[in-house]
């Protein structure tokens, strides 16, 4: 495990980067810390929960595959321990797969090989989504009620009737976009610029698999489908 901070100022934000392959983790913690980011490295299962705890970093890029115990125990275990962003780094292209990680916490996920441009767009774009949702925890809207369907946006739960339903950080963001306005259809550019922050829709392999793990938690019935233009919240 080590640690690499930025020359001349002090980061913003923390990254944790776990990654086996030494020349890959390097190349993309050095990418990083040249963006303004402080970085922590791990290279194992083990020592990923440990830097997690030690350093409480904002955000997780995570290997899949680790020595020790994988990148979805890894996930598992940090979750619990603190809500975190996390973006899987995967060779694994599988939709089985994919769903498997958002199911234990990830909020991303880029296959591998990948762009370090890619990679320092969706780290910025996940970080703002988190400074999003606390400014939005603070407003009178915070609690929506649509049928038996709650939200709390400031305490980031979700109950349908009396049944509390747990989510993944962005499958709740991804929901809350909805239900903000329920029955209108929003693009698949809407929900991919207002959740995640992109400027197109280059993700929407990412946003399915967010909406098909969502519509299994809440009941696909909930999620309307608008094929070629994207998707609504059915009250």
């Amino acid at each position: 495990m080590t640690d690499t901070t930025p020359a001349g100022h002090p980061a913003e934000h923390t990254l944790l980067v776990v990654e086996d392959d030494a020349t890959i983790n390097q190349a993309l913690s050095d990418r990083l810390v040249a963006e303004g980011f402080a970085v922590v490295r791990a290279f194992d299962g083990p020592g990923a929960v440990a830097a997690f705890t030690e350093h409480r970093p904002d955000l997780v890029l995570l290997d899949v595959m680790l020595p020790g115990f994988d990148g979805l125990e890894v996930c598992r275990r940090i979750q619990a321990e603190r809500p975190v962003p996390v973006m899987m780094l995967t060779a694994r292209v599988e939709e089985t797969d994919v769903l498997v990680g958002l199911g234990v916490g990830a909020d991303d996920y880029v296959t591998k090989p990948f762009r370090m441009r890619e990679v320092v767009a969706r780290v910025r774009a996940l970080l703002r989504r988190v400074e999003r949702a606390a400014e939005l925890a603070n407003t009178p809207e915070a609690i929506l009620s649509l049928g038996d369907l709650h939200l709390d946006r400031g305490a980031r739960r979700v109950r349908i009737g009396d049944l509390e339903v747990h989510l993944a950080p962005l499958e709740f963001d991804l929901l809350a976009a909805l239900a903000a306005e329920p029955g209108v259809v929003h693009t698949r550019e809407q929900l991919m610029s207002g959740v995640w922050g992109w400027a197109d829709a280059r993700g929407t392999r990412t946003l399915d698999s967010h909406v098909k793990s969502l519509r299994a938690k809440i009941g696909a019935e909930r999620v309307r489908t608008v094929h070629g233009v994207g998707y609504a919240l059915e009250v």
